[in-house]
């Protein structure tokens, strides 16, 4: 007998991005791995292209899931977080 909680693969994703396209998916998930990154980071972490991350990141941030803040090193651009990360 299998005592041990089995916990199902969408377990760890919020239940707000369960519907949401894959591109979505894989942008919340990279920053959930790597931390806050720049749009062009994001492209170079995904292979995704720019154009579908900036409609991820749309959506996530439309969500409340993602926050843009200031990006110290390129005012040019702008640093992607999830909304849990400090």
């Amino acid at each position: 007998m299998c005592t041990g909680a089995h916990r199902s693969p969408t377990a760890d994703r919020p239940p707000s991005i369960e519907g949401s396209p894959p591109s979505v998916k894989l942008v919340y998930k990279t920053l959930e791995y790597e931390g806050p990154l720049t749009q062009k980071q994001l492209v170079e972490q995904t292979d995704l292209a720019r154009p579908t991350v900036s409609n991820a990141l749309s959506e996530l941030e439309r969500d409340g899931l993602v926050r843009e803040r200031f990006y110290v090193h390129d005012a040019r651009q702008r640093l992607y977080a999830l909304e849990t990360d400090g």
